[in-house]
């Protein structure tokens, strides 16, 4: 029986990625592109493939109308760390790329979102449009926007160049989230979360009309 037990959480591990463990919290890297060869992402109004010419050890998922969403299977999300790196592009109206988490389905979740064809304004307006929460269905950006103007989507100081990839990371303390990119000390973001949903899946988000590119995910999962 401990031998069964014992396989089980070998293939479990080598399905999702490596894992490493420390006393209260446990980091799992995560390799996109294995887990998509293995059916391990369930993908919502997109398609997905592999990084051309392992560019980085990740994936694309492809531009359509309105959302989409990749969640892992068989992964719950509660309290943590994410960290990735992602790459959208400077074309108007055709780059919201981030992570969703806390996650229902593709309907339901939080995310955590950013407009790179931003990031160059010279439009101040603009300019605060750069990093985005929201909760759907409730709390989408439209709404926010109108009632909660510059509140849940803010600059970024010195932002990254629109069309490279740059490194996010998600902090998740409920109700509190906090954001930085690029491994800077500052965040770009700080809000609290306008749901009770304390934890949910985890996966990938892009927005209308958008593609993305997304590597390297690890979590830190705080028990």
């Amino acid at each position: 029986m401990y031998n069964k037990i014992l396989l089980r959480a070998v293939i479990v591990v080598f399905l999702l990625g490596s894992t490493t463990v420390f006393s209260q919290q446990r980091t799992v890297s995560y390799d996109l592109s294995r887990l998509l060869s293995v059916r391990q992402l369930n993908i919502s109004n997109r398609e997905a493939a592999v990084l051309p010419n392992h560019e980085k050890n990740g994936i694309m998922l492809s531009a359509k109308d309105d959302d989409g969403v990749a969640l892992i299977n068989n992964v719950t999300f509660s309290n943590g760390i994410i960290e990735l790196d992602i790459r959208g592009k400077n074309a108007d109206q055709q780059s919201f790329l981030g992570i969703t988490f806390h996650a229902v389905d593709a309907k339901t979740l939080d995310a955590v979102y950013f407009r790179p064809f931003n990031f160059l304004s010279a439009d101040s307006v603009h300019r605060i449009h750069m990093v985005q929460y929201v909760s759907h269905p409730q709390y989408p950006w439209f709404v926010l926007r109108d009632k909660f103007n510059a509140q849940y989507e803010k600059e970024i100081t010195s932002p990254p160049d629109p069309n490279q990839w740059f490194h996010v990371r998600i902090e998740i303390r409920y109700p509190q989230i906090t954001v930085f990119i690029n491994d800077r000390e500052t965040p770009c973001l700080s809000v609290k979360q306008l749901n009770d949903r304390k934890s949910g899946k985890l996966g990938l988000w892009v927005g209308n009309g958008s593609d993305g590119a997304f590597a390297n995910l690890k979590v830190t999962f705080l028990e």
